[in-house]
């Protein structure tokens, strides 16, 4: 039963690892965009595990894979060659974009975007790090001292001198109220400034819609500029794709397209979605800062047989079904159905995302102050009528999070976008 479930779950883990719902359920089962739980309730999936069931539950081919596969060997190491993890990076490697590219696998995004800060400062013979405010980059001890985020940084100890950049919200801040060419020349200049009384860093990690953070992004564009000035000093540019990776955002590939005038990042990071539960993470560096390592490494779990197999299926399955222009369509559709709804609710301050990564600020009718107790309500009643959501954002945590796997189709947007607006009219 779930609530014996439940109380077994808080007698053995802890108490800080967070549970949806007042009635925490447990999701027994799926099947394309759509999860049951253990009463037998079904619901439409808008999170998909944290962004991380990326084309849909119980995918065919996946499955396929990952069967095949365990029939065969499910693990050997990184000290032995590997035949899926090698095929799996050299498509990375070239979806990527970052010319003589290497890939390193892990197991999670965390440990990717530890595995590239180890590489920056290696390379750079520098512990400073540029981050963004309102950021987050995963739950180790130095992802944790680079996250800007209040609410998931529990301690201020860190192996790294992290300063916080301005950019990564629109539509808070001091440079709110410019239009976005002024937006990202002042957020220039303060970048500007702010190196001028520090040593040169290491890089600067920028997720380029801020997943946690409530899926709040700057201006097109920004990241160009920062990265202009960024060369200039020698410091690497780190593109979080974690969250935005394999055409989520409809638009692009990655989230960095958005701000490549000037090329491709040194590095991006990426996980979730391309296992499509399954466990991988990895860094994409290009060879001279992949190789700056002068010291043994290997990984245990990163790249295993496994979990490669079911990338190398994932991966085939988006882009032959072009699941990024699926994105961009249905996405399209999703977000205006619900901009026409939130005209009607006082309490949205902003309906704002990219493809199918919607963010729905929440905010006390009339004010710009966060209103977190309307964000449980609406994901409790979201719930209710048979949809899963999640939440975020850098202002006690008012922002809805929408993320469905990226083969939605329109029926099954309008379903969803019937129960928000439901669950939104309730708060009023």
């Amino acid at each position: 039963m779930t609530d014996d479930l439940l109380g077994r779950h808080r007698a053995v883990l802890p108490d800080w690892l967070a549970l949806y719902y007042e009635e925490p359920i447990e999701i027994t089962h799926g099947e394309g965009r759509h999860v049951w739980d253990s009463h037998g309730n079904r619901y439409l999936d808008f999170f998909g595990g944290i962004l991380t069931t990326m084309t849909a539950h119980a995918l065919p081919e996946v499955t396929k894979a990952v069967s095949e596969q365990a029939g065969r060997i499910l693990h050997s190491s990184t000290l032995y060659l590997n035949r899926p993890m090698v095929e799996l990076a050299e498509r990375i490697a070239q979806l990527s974009g970052i010319p003589d590219a290497r890939v390193f696998f892990t197991t999670s995004g965390t440990e990717a975007n530890d595995t590239a800060l180890l590489l920056a400062t290696t390379y750079r013979r520098s512990n400073t790090v540029l981050a963004m405010r309102n950021s987050y980059h995963g739950r180790s001890f130095s992802a944790v001292g680079i996250t800007g985020n209040r609410s998931w940084s529990p301690t201020s100890l860190s192996p790294l001198q992290t300063l916080y950049v301005h950019g990564g919200v629109r539509s808070r801040g001091p440079f709110a109220h410019l239009d976005d060419q002024g937006f990202i020349e002042a957020c220039v200049d303060d970048l500007t400034d702010l190196l001028g009384h520090t040593r040169p860093p290491a890089a600067l990690i920028a997720e380029p819609i801020q997943g946690v953070g409530g899926f709040t992004s700057p201006p097109d564009g920004l990241y160009a500029a920062f990265r202009e000035v960024l060369q200039e000093r020698g410091a690497l540019w780190i593109s979080d794709e974690v969250q935005t990776g394999w055409g989520r955002t409809g638009e692009h590939f990655w989230g960095w397209q958005a701000h490549g005038r000037n090329g491709p990042p040194d590095m991006l990071t990426f996980a979730k979605g391309i296992g499509n539960g399954m466990s991988i993470g990895g860094v994409v560096a290009r060879a001279e800062i992949m190789n700056c390592l002068d010291a043994n490494s290997i990984s245990t779990f990163g790249g295993t047989q496994i979990t490669m197999a079911a990338g190398l299926a994932n991966l085939t399955y988006l882009l032959e079904h072009d699941l990024q222009g699926n994105a961009r369509r249905v996405g399209g559709l999703l977000i205006e159905r619900l901009r026409s709804v939130a005209a009607q609710v006082p309490a949205v301050r902003e309906v704002r995302g990219r493809g199918l990564m919607i963010g729905i600020e929440l905010a006390r009718p009339g004010t710009d102050e966060a209103y977190p107790e309307a964000a449980s309500a609406v994901l409790e009643a979201a719930r209710e009528g048979g949809l899963l959501i999640g939440k975020g954002g850098g202002h006690d945590t008012s922002a809805l999070r929408i993320a469905p796997p990226l083969s939605l189709n329109v029926a099954e947007a309008e379903e969803g976008a019937a129960i928000l607006e439901r669950a939104l009219r309730s708060i009023q």
